[in-house]
């Protein structure tokens, strides 16, 4: 072993120090040598093994991400309201399928019409439902002048109502606007991948050049669901997302994950 000094390093200039200066295996080298070479434009060329870490991607326990679908204003229909709409003996058209399997845009939309405005054409989602119910953004409430609160479907008790004209005829509702609150859909090998139940919610990390954190992300679990976090045009413009997009799981319940590697 060496010990490389400062003044060890003045005695070399008389022959010139190399450039740069080597320290092997085993050498050390005080902080006024360090300061002595670089004073004098000189680098070090370090040879000795350096106990590095493990990389934070080894240690790391892989992140837990969602596939996000963002979800525009529309509108499910009991079974009673689609005969008054488009006529009797009407049957909802399937436009295209849904992430959810089993649901599927229809072809049909409708006009909403409330105190203070209206919407045209907004999809209707089928299958049909034993209640009708429609889910539109805070945006949307303030042209139509309404204010649904921020309900998990279904949940539809003291919600406000609203007109669906229809090519057929006119429904008015006494209630069943919500603003959907957002939420994420898992099979039961998913709730198990996670690490939830039903009713548990999820904090969760975006990406890109608008990242936000969502703290309070209802989880829905069903054997049939497919893996999907569902969230509002406003949410989902708010943090520049698309569907598609993935979404990382950084807490459950009020708590931040404590992941290994930092």
């Amino acid at each position: 072993m060496t010990l490389i000094t400062e003044s060890k390093l003045r005695m070399m200039l008389k022959n010139g120090i190399p450039n740069p200066f080597p320290i092997q295996a085993g050498d050390k080298i005080t902080p006024a040598a360090t300061d002595f070479l670089r004073d004098r434009n000189i680098e070090i060329q370090d040879g000795r093994s350096v106990q590095r870490p493990k990389s934070s991607s080894s240690q790391r326990e892989p992140e837990l991400q969602i596939p996000v679908g963002i979800s525009n204003r529309h509108i499910h229909l009991a079974p009673e309201h689609v005969q008054v709409l488009f006529g009797d003996g009407h049957e909802l058209t399937k436009y295209r399928d849904l992430s959810q399997p089993g649901q599927f845009a229809a072809t049909e939309q409708l006009t909403i019409l409330g105190p203070k405005g209206f919407i045209k054409n907004v999809r209707i989602l089928g299958p049909v439902r034993s209640e009708s119910q429609v889910e539109i953004s805070v945006t949307d409430g303030f042209q139509l002048g309404i204010h649904p609160p921020t309900r998990l479907s279904g949940s539809l008790a003291d919600t406000p109502g609203i007109t669906l004209i229809g090519p057929k005829g006119v429904v008015v509702l006494q209630q069943g606007v919500i603003v959907a609150k957002r939420h994420i859909h898992m099979s039961t090998e998913n709730a198990k991948t996670f690490g939830v139940v039903d009713g548990d919610e999820l904090i969760i990390r975006t990406a890109g050049e608008r990242p936000v954190i969502f703290p309070d992300v209802v989880v829905r679990v069903h054997p049939e669901f497919s893996l999907d976090l569902h969230l509002d045009l406003d949410e989902g413009n708010s943090a520049g997302l698309k569907t598609g997009d993935l979404a990382t799981v950084i807490g459950k319940n009020g708590m931040f994950m404590q992941r290994q590697g930092g």
